[in-house]
């Protein structure tokens, strides 16, 4: 595929992202990308293999279920209109719709409970169950304060980044794919591989996303004035404060660690994220260890209300 393409469409989807609480008309979504509206329908089903109307209504429903859990505080209702439904009655039918499940089963899981088959299973062939949302094990008053000490506020300044996407979402070959693909660039502008900082921007959740449909973009950290190229992307992460949390272990612990951070550290903290996409710093290579070691990062800000 042309790399431009994958550029463009890219750039498409990062403002859908930021207006799916909006309307959002293709000849608006058609500009990002500077394709012309009467063909970009058509290219965005070529690059997304799924229609513009079928991704932005199931990024829509894919958001709220993780508000569910991430907001417990915050209405159902007020999620749905935050997530650019127009009213609780749209969503509750378009949410049972996709996942099978209303939204109180999301807030309020039971092992063992049993949906009607949501197009989550029809249409995307992923099973889906609202206790894989939280962590395996609820945690304890006991644990919830060990994970409190374990994660780590930092004020970290702007850090430039040259991106590269997955083609194949979080499936691992297109992953390592993506990484092959970056590291060899890297290496290329003279970064070595002792000094390649390599981090990923997770920005979806599998629990309720298709694997090959999870966004994940592999980042190296450059210097301002690196030149970058496509199909690589020029990024950057903001200055700020970030949550930070150490993991070593399998991938399943990683994903249980990500969890917690969500659905226990977040809730009983004075933070919520701040408009970035979760971020993993790798500390190793898993091809080669056979195990995860990473920081798990997410961009915070004090919550005012």
């Amino acid at each position: 595929m042309n790399n431009l393409y994958r550029q463009r469409i890219t750039l498409a989807l990062d403002y859908i992202e930021q207006h799916l609480d909006k309307t959002l008309p293709l000849d608006h979504v058609a500009q990002q990308s500077f394709f012309s509206p009467f063909h970009f329908h058509r290219i965005f089903r070529g690059v997304m293999n799924e229609t513009l109307n079928n991704y932005i209504a199931r990024r829509r429903v894919e958001r709220a279920a993780n508000l569910l859990v991430v907001k417990p505080n915050l209405s159902i209702t007020d999620i749905a209109l935050d997530c650019g439904f127009s009213s609780s009655a749209n969503f509750a039918k378009a949410f049972k719709k996709h996942f099978g499940f209303s939204a109180s089963n999301i807030r309020q899981p039971v092992e063992g409970q049993s949906g009607t088959l949501g197009a989550i299973v029809k249409k995307y062939g992923k099973s889906f169950n609202p206790t894989t949302m939280y962590p395996q094990h609820f945690g304890s008053t006991k644990e919830m304060e060990r994970l409190a000490l374990l994660v780590e506020l930092t004020d970290n300044p702007l850090i430039n980044l040259c991106t590269l996407a997955s083609v194949g979402g979080y499936q691992p070959e297109a992953i390592f794919a993506t990484w092959e693909q970056l590291i060899a660039w890297g290496e290329q502008q003279g970064i070595t591989l002792a000094k390649q900082q390599r981090l990923a921007l997770c920005f979806d959740n599998p629990a309720v996303t298709p694997i090959d449909k999870c966004r994940y973009q592999a980042a190296l950290v450059v210097s301002e004035n690196q030149s970058v190229d496509a199909p690589f992307i020029a990024n950057s992460l903001p200055a700020g404060t970030y949550a930070r949390l150490y993991i070593k272990g399998s991938l399943e612990q990683v994903e249980d660690a990500q969890k917690r951070l969500f659905s226990d550290w977040l809730p009983n903290s004075e933070f919520e994220p701040d408009n970035l996409p979760m971020i993993e710093h790798y500390l190793n290579d898993v091809r080669i260890d056979g195990f995860l070691e990473m920081n798990i990062m997410l961009k915070v800000k004090r919550m005012t209300n």
